[in-house]
């Protein structure tokens, strides 16, 4: 067994050697590299809006809620086809029935009453001419919508946006490494790795309570201020330096 270990030990040994060879080279490359982060924002006009609105009744069955509800939906729905809305972009986006109890100590320990019932049907509405929206507000609010969950603006494509904001990004990028590799006296080599990231602008909620204001003006079309859709990227690369 012994002349067997003995001439194997050069082999092993130079396969060692190899590795520790290899590992540093893998480090040295690693180690002569910039890592930089990118930013870029394009910014465009919002093409489309959403809203989600519709009623919520009360009566004491829940036959007399429901039917008092879907006559006001059906009024919404009217309105809506008048503002030449498209029917593919409307949708109902919830429906829900609750009863109504009252907890105070003046019934029987124990037990509660219930009041009545409440009916809430919400729709989700796709606006696509943004000038339009404040006339849609008034109308299904003239038609009895007492809910109005908010309006988000975006841009239905927002590639183009996308594009604009991932070339400044990476020019953003580009700038940051070849300063750092002035600063240190290297030059700048190829692009070893990249990844990227985007978020949109977070959409602005019309608050509902201004909408009830309006239910108890008339209903007069309020003014929308759409501002800018904003797309945000964020490039991480890595060059190379000579």
């Amino acid at each position: 067994m012994t002349p067997f270990i003995s001439r194997s030990l050069p082999v092993v040994f130079a396969a060692l050697l190899l590795a520790g060879n290899a590992s540093a080279q893998l480090a040295d490359g690693v180690s002569r590299s910039i890592h930089v982060t990118g930013q870029g924002e394009a910014s465009g006009k919002p093409d489309l809006a959403e809203i989600d609105a519709g009623v919520q009744t009360f009566a004491e069955t829940v036959i007399e809620a429901s039917r008092q509800n879907q006559a006001v939906v059906e009024k919404i729905f009217a309105a809506l086809d008048e503002q030449g809305i498209d029917k593919e972009d409307i949708q109902t986006s919830s429906y829900s029935i609750w009863a109504e109890q009252d907890y105070s100590r003046g019934g029987e320990p124990g037990k509660q009453r219930i009041t009545g019932f409440r009916v809430s049907n919400i729709v989700h509405v796709k606006v696509r001419d943004i000038a339009q929206i404040g006339d849609v507000l008034a109308a299904v609010t003239d038609a009895g919508a007492n809910a109005i969950h908010g309006i988000r603006f975006s841009v239905e494509d927002p590639e183009q946006l996308e594009k604009e904001a991932r070339k400044a990004a990476m020019a953003d990028a580009r700038a940051r490494a070849e300063s750092l590799a002035g600063l240190a006296g290297v030059e700048l080599g190829e692009v070893i790795s990249l990844s990227m990231s985007s978020a949109p602008d977070f959409p602005r909620p019309y608050a509902a309570s201004r909408v009830m204001e309006m239910a108890d003006a008339g209903a007069p079309a309020p003014g929308i201020a759409p501002g800018q859709q904003s797309v945000t990227v964020t490039i991480n690369a890595t060059f190379a330096i000579r």
